[in-house]
């Protein structure tokens, strides 16, 4: 998938004014996304996604896999958003839903397998979530 279409595909998934929040929004959601994985499963998403994702992914998974649950993730991604819980839940879903159909389905359960249960809906995949 070419870097325009992805951000095309969140743009429309977040419903965004713009492109230029759907790029900042899949940067935040993605570089958080990366300081959990471990910094090998980063850059094997990465070689997945067009060449600006990639590069957040492998520069943010750098210092190593974090052990936070999803709650967490969330609340990084409000944060850097500036935004509540509920917005930020959109957001991570509207960028890693378009994950799920960039990668392959082997890349996909490589990720979640390093994910907790409670990342699976935010990918698309709830009936993954124990």
């Amino acid at each position: 998938m070419r870097y325009d279409e992805f951000l095309a595909k969140v743009r429309e998934r977040g419903e965004y004014a713009d492109a230029a929040e759907a790029e900042r929004v899949t940067h935040l959601v993605l570089g958080i996304l990366a300081q959990r994985l471990h910094p090998d499963e980063a850059e094997d998403l990465a070689a997945q996604l067009p060449g600006p994702l990639a590069a957040t992914l492998i520069s943010a998974g750098q210092g190593g896999a974090g052990g936070f649950g999803a709650r967490e993730f969330l609340g990084r991604v409000a944060t850097g958003a500036g935004a509540t819980a509920r917005t930020a839940e959109w957001d991570a879903s509207a960028v890693l839903c378009t994950v799920t159909e960039a990668v392959s389905g082997g890349e996909l359960n490589d990720v979640l397998t390093q994910l907790p249960s409670g990342y699976a809906p935010l990918f698309g995949r709830a009936g993954l979530s124990g």
